[in-house]
């Protein structure tokens, strides 16, 4: 049991790997093209019919790149296509969704006290979104709204709005938001591999049969590379959050998710602006910075308490606390399953993270973790699956409160 465990941990390594890898390349090459584009020169003609061009330097050597707005007059010898990177990291980070969240779905994926979901019934819904998603997100694109950029991108919003209330509705909160990037992503490897490689490809097409290639479908794959250029960032945060439960875990993640992707569209719009030599609109970081402090007030309202990090080093503080007592028969009975040397939860092996929780002193050593996840949030256990209440969480923080002043 233990060699299928450790090769179990061992394959979601690789996935993780790969999924980290292959998304590094898929956003470099993303960025670099559309900081590119943005950057061309087009103040005069040029002789080859291109419609920019740009010099740049790298690695000790100068590079002169041209853009052909439709296509050039004849097909190149060698041509590079950038659509792997797009393609294996949606492959690994789905092999990933599957492995974590579907294998592991009464640990990760449904939590009883938002929907007692059975474990076939959240795995169809994670697989059915997805695919849904992508469906109604590519007919909005074709739909006459989609000749209104801006109008499509506020629709778009609201989609990804709703999607977020959704998962939230249906999934243990740290599911919710991975689910929510997982949907974006899906969007976004849909538009390469549905629209904007198709797309070339019927212009290469038409290069090799000596036809002059019809200038709309540049035009609509490069509103579809538009979309992901705004929501590459979001979705990065999206993919960290299950390591952060103060945005996963708190009652208001939806909104905190919805809001991070407006700090998408401040964040790229900067660099956009920049690039395309437009001036470098500084206001936008005061308005991601902004959205940050409003997220960080969310992850903790209505439950706000000063900061965890007065708390004192001394761990008597703590377990000499009023509440104490009953703080430490719920971590006993709730926790230590897992939080032991040797852990009594079925499939859990080893303490999660090392951290154990069977003493007084573990207990006062980890007590910021213990508020953080089960007090302020609802982190811990994964899925409530030890169905702590609202009243041991309460209990729990106001022990916290009392030990440290707050």
């Amino acid at each position: 049991m233990y060699d299928l465990a450790a090769m179990g941990a061992w394959a979601e390594l690789a996935v993780r790997w790969l999924h980290v890898i292959t998304a590094i390349a898929w956003i470099g090459s993303s960025f670099y093209f559309i900081a590119l584009d943005l950057g061309l020169r087009r103040d005069r003609e040029f002789e080859t019919g291109a419609d920019g061009e740009e010099w740049q330097v790298h690695g000790g050597g100068f590079y002169h790149i041209q853009k052909y707005l439709v296509a050039p007059a004849a097909m190149p010898e060698h041509l590079t296509w950038f659509k792997w990177e797009s393609y294996w990291t949606w492959v690994s980070g789905a092999a990933l969704l599957v492995i974590v969240y579907w294998f592991g779905a009464e640990f990760y994926l449904i939590d009883p006290v938002t929907l007692d979901l059975a474990v076939w019934q959240a795995i169809g819904i994670s697989a059915a979104s997805l695919v849904v998603g992508w469906i109604v997100y590519d007919q909005l694109c074709k739909s006459p709204l989609g000749q209104h950029t801006t109008g499509l991108m506020v629709l778009l919003f609201g989609v990804l709005v709703a999607m977020a209330w959704f998962y939230t509705q249906v999934f243990s909160g740290r599911a919710a938001l991975l689910h929510l990037g997982a949907f974006t992503a899906t969007i976004m490897t849909g538009n390469v591999a549905h629209i904007i490689i198709p797309n070339q490809k019927i212009v290469v097409a038409d290069l090799k049969a000596g036809r002059t290639p019809d200038p709309k479908y540049g035009k609509i794959a490069k509103q579809r590379s538009t979309h992901n250029n705004y929501l590459t960032l979001p979705v990065i945060f999206l993919m960290l959050s299950n390591h952060y439960p103060l945005a996963f875990a708190s009652q208001w993640n939806w909104v905190i998710a919805s809001l991070v992707f407006l700090m998408g569209v401040t964040i790229r719009h900067y660099f956009n602006s920049m690039h395309a030599r437009k001036g470098k609109p500084t206001w936008t970081w005061a308005a991601t910075a902004i959205l940050f402090l409003l997220i960080m007030w969310l992850s903790t309202a209505p439950m706000f308490r000063d900061s965890p990090e007065e708390v004192a080093a001394k761990a008597a503080r703590f377990t000499e606390a009023e509440g104490y007592t009953q703080v430490a028969d719920i971590v006993m009975s709730r926790c230590s399953m897992c939080h032991a040397a040797e852990p009594v939860w079925s499939g859990v092996l080893w303490p999660p993270k090392g951290v154990k929780l069977e003493t007084e002193a573990d207990i006062a050593a980890h007590a910021r973790g213990i508020y953080l996840q089960a007090g302020l949030s609802h982190a811990m256990p994964p899925g409530n699956v030890t169905s702590v209440s609202e009243d041991d969480r309460a209990a729990i923080r106001d022990w916290f409160a009392a030990a440290t002043g707050g």
